[in-house]
């Protein structure tokens, strides 16, 4: 009998028990605002989409390519990546500060959307409660690097470890700047435009999503936006909260709704699939020495 296909990460990694968490959402949301703060990066959206039209078709296709390559079979993954790399190689940007014309494929402007949105993943998931000790924040980190790969970055040169991460970070925050078109991102994302008839769930919803993706930026994101978040500490409180509410409602409803990436792995993979933080805990207690795993949870 040939064996079922875990794809690129496999129910064994840290990537598949995180990302089935519902606080990807709010994490998703934070990687747009850390996004549009890298001037080129956000003109080469700007300059080659209807952002402001299709804002909410982006950030769907997004997390639909989060869940193929998080979920799907290698295949599904590999043929993400392509269609990927095909339609950025031939998109091209003009910065109007110099004039330049660059390729939005070109290596520092991936490589800044890649560490913009593993941040915003483990950083929203672990300060909403997620279990994640320090190893695995680092084995998850690692992993983001498979999908680095498929969308045209060489491997080698992405942050390995949380604190390479928080190295690269430090590194490119003189390139940031609040632009133009970071401040129509920030518009969207506080009040997109929807049918009137959804503009009550906006104002009850959303906008609590939209700002609590804002307030967990890191402090330089939010300086260069111009608005004051709360101090971290009730930050943590307010992610906690959500994490608790979200994480109420029973996974297999929340797995259901389109286009099941969760649903049809575990279909594929057996039910000891099932993404869960539990597994997490238990390969804590596994992998590290007694006493160890509990020090390192409460990092």
């Amino acid at each position: 009998m040939t064996q079922a296909d875990p794809g690129l990460f496999g129910p064994a990694s840290v990537t598949w028990q995180l990302h089935g968490d519902p606080m990807m959402w709010v994490a998703g949301v934070r990687a747009l605002y850390l996004q549009a703060l890298h001037p080129l990066a956000v003109r080469g959206v700007m300059q080659n989409s209807d952002f402001r039209e299709d804002a909410w078709g982006r950030l769907m296709r997004t997390a639909g390519f989060v869940g193929t390559i998080t979920y799907g079979t290698t295949e599904a993954a590999e043929k993400a990546g392509a269609r990927v790399r095909k339609i950025h190689r031939h998109l091209r940007a003009t910065d109007p500060a110099t004039g330049r014309t660059y390729g939005v494929d070109e290596p520092e402007l991936l490589l800044w959307v890649h560490c913009a949105e593993a941040d915003s993943y483990l950083q929203v998931l672990r300060r909403s409660g997620y279990p994640l000790t320090g190893r695995q924040a680092d084995q998850y980190i690692d992993e983001h690097r498979r999908g680095a790969r498929l969308v045209g970055l060489d491997p080698d040169r992405v942050p390995a470890t949380t604190a390479q991460l928080a190295a690269y970070f430090a590194r490119v925050r003189p390139c940031l700047a609040r632009t133009p078109e970071a401040r129509d991102v920030d518009s969207f994302l506080r009040t997109p435009p929807v049918h009137p008839l959804l503009v009550p769930a906006r104002a009850l919803l959303w906008r609590r999503v939209a700002t609590l993706a804002y307030q967990s930026l890191p402090p330089f994101a939010q300086e260069l936006y111009g608005r004051p978040a709360p101090p971290p500490a009730a930050v943590d409180r307010r992610l906690r909260a959500a994490g608790t509410v979200l994480r109420a409602v029973p996974a297999r409803l929340r797995w259901r709704l389109p286009p099941g990436h969760i649903m049809n792995a575990m279909a594929r993979l057996g039910p000891g699939s099932r993404p869960t933080p539990y597994t997490l805990k238990r390969q804590a207690a596994i992998l590290d020495a007694p006493g160890r795993a509990r020090r390192q949870q409460a990092e």
